[in-house]
């Protein structure tokens, strides 16, 4: 019987308005606190379990997390995404709340706007930060709640991020102290603040060795696979003994054009990855890479927002935790053909 119970029902078998069943079960608006307490013990000797539209209803909730996307073509699939989801579902489904998806291409902000303006949801979060971020300055203008998964600029808004500089920085002087002292950083878009962060990591390390990176071999922007023959090409001309990868989706692309040029990882030139997932597992050889805790992340990113969602002022952080795995794919050979 519960479950099919509704306000109405409640609101008749007492003889009193929906409106004082909803202000009871939100505990806000002006009612008797014998009136209250009536309503109360009738539903718990029920069993009542407001639906989700109900306890919007009452709480002017819509019980709903927005969760943007970028847009990019198969940027779905890749397994920081889903990890990440899949620690924002951890908590959703702890709170009560379902998760929509929105996707965020470039400039065009129109599912998020859509959602905001109708109000679909009651927070919002970005899982990747831009430079001149139209997302971040769309939402702080609308004073709605959301919590930026990556690094700002912007002191005013909370930001949640793995230590990516440390762990690219980490990478890059496991690498150095090894032997390879001519390395390659190819990167994506730069317009990504993570593009930014892996590349001050990079040139960190090397003056922590005392060196100073090859200008020539900091190549960003490889976002299409013709790019990635030319920056694959630059780096053999210019002798690197490896080339650092700002993603695993970059580390998979250049091996697999590696392998098709008959380039020899890593006798010829060796390759490591600055994250390293399951798109990297089933690699010949193993790439070396650094690998974060995904799910921790969402989970962590979930929290914060619905503490905001609830009145509460919280800051940002950077989660500490790291594993860099050191694989076949960056062995130092001999150049006569052995490792």
């Amino acid at each position: 019987m519960a479950s099919n119970m509704t306000i109405d029902d409640i609101a008749s078998a007492l003889g009193v308005s929906k409106t004082t069943v909803s202000r009871a079960i939100s505990g806000k608006g002006r009612i008797s606190e014998k009136t209250r307490e009536r309503v109360r013990s009738y539903i718990e000797k029920h069993n009542y379990r407001p639906s989700s539209m109900a306890r919007g209803l009452a709480q002017s909730r819509t019980f709903n997390i927005c969760v943007t996307l970028p847009g990019e073509y198969g940027v779905v699939d890749l397994p920081f995404f889903r990890k990440c989801i899949a620690g924002v579902a951890q908590v959703t489904e702890r709170e009560g709340y379902d998760i929509m998806l929105s996707v965020v291409s470039g400039s065009d902000l129109t599912g998020l706007q859509r959602i905001v303006e109708h109000r679909k949801a009651d927070g919002v979060i970005l899982t990747r930060t831009m430079t001149r971020d139209r997302a971040v300055s769309y939402l702080k203008k609308k004073g709605f709640p959301f919590v930026a998964i990556g690094a700002s600029d912007d002191p005013d808004i909370v930001c949640l991020d793995q230590d990516n500089l440390r762990g690219c920085r980490d990478l890059t002087g496991r690498l150095l102290q090894s032997g390879m002292k001519r390395l390659a950083l190819i990167g994506g878009d730069e317009t990504h603040v993570i593009t930014g962060i892996r590349k001050r990591a990079f040139e960190e390390a090397h003056r922590e060795a005392g060196l100073e990176p090859d200008p020539d071999l900091m190549i960003l922007g490889v976002l299409d696979s013709e790019k990635v023959d030319l920056a694959v090409r630059r780096c053999l001309d210019l002798k690197a003994d490896c080339i650092v990868c700002m993603s695993d989706r970059l580390a998979g692309s250049i091996l697999v054009r590696c392998s098709a040029l008959g380039i020899r990882i890593p006798e010829d030139i060796g390759i490591a990855s600055c994250y390293g997932s399951s798109l990297l597992e089933s690699a010949s050889p193993r790439i070396t890479s650094v690998y974060f805790n995904e799910d921790a992340l969402g989970a962590e990113a979930a929290s914060l927002l619905f503490r905001m969602i609830g009145g509460e002022k919280v800051k940002g952080k950077i989660l500490e935790g790291y594993t860099i795995r050191m694989e076949k794919s960056t062995q130092m050979p001999d150049r006569d053909g052995g490792l």
